[in-house]
């Protein structure tokens, strides 16, 4: 846990946030141990903003990964991942009650929650093999 946070607490002064000003690190494990930096990439045109989850989610699965445990955020004030950003990571782990979201903030308060308490009747779909 420790190692995870102080990856997204690093990642987090990357963050390219001119309009909101709320920085945002995450780093995402994968079922191997990797782990995953990801941070939040506002634009001008507020649709085409990404969250640091998803940054995150897109670089483990482009560097081959395919199952994610873990999930480390930090903020400035402790805020949980969107319903989006929860979405996603429901389709990239195993079982979203062992799934560990931990989040911490700027005084190093640091929460974990289970994905399946934040997100509790999240999308299910069957996922179609490729072969």
């Amino acid at each position: 846990m420790e190692r995870l946070v102080r990856v997204a607490r690093e990642a987090r002064v990357n963050a390219y946030a001119p309009y909101s000003g709320y920085l945002v690190g995450a780093a995402l494990e994968d079922e191997e141990g990797r782990i995953f930096a990801g941070v939040n990439v506002e634009n001008v045109s507020y649709g085409a903003c990404i969250c640091a989850e998803r940054s995150a989610v897109t670089r483990m699965v482009t560097e081959g990964g395919r199952s994610a445990r873990a999930l480390a955020l930090v903020t400035v004030d402790g805020g949980v991942p969107c319903g989006i950003c929860l979405q996603v990571l429901t389709e990239l782990c195993e079982d979203a009650a062992s799934f560990r979201i931990i989040i911490a903030d700027e005084e190093e308060t640091i929460r974990e929650h289970k994905l399946s308490e934040l997100l509790p009747y999240a999308f299910e779909s069957q996922k179609v093999q490729r072969t």
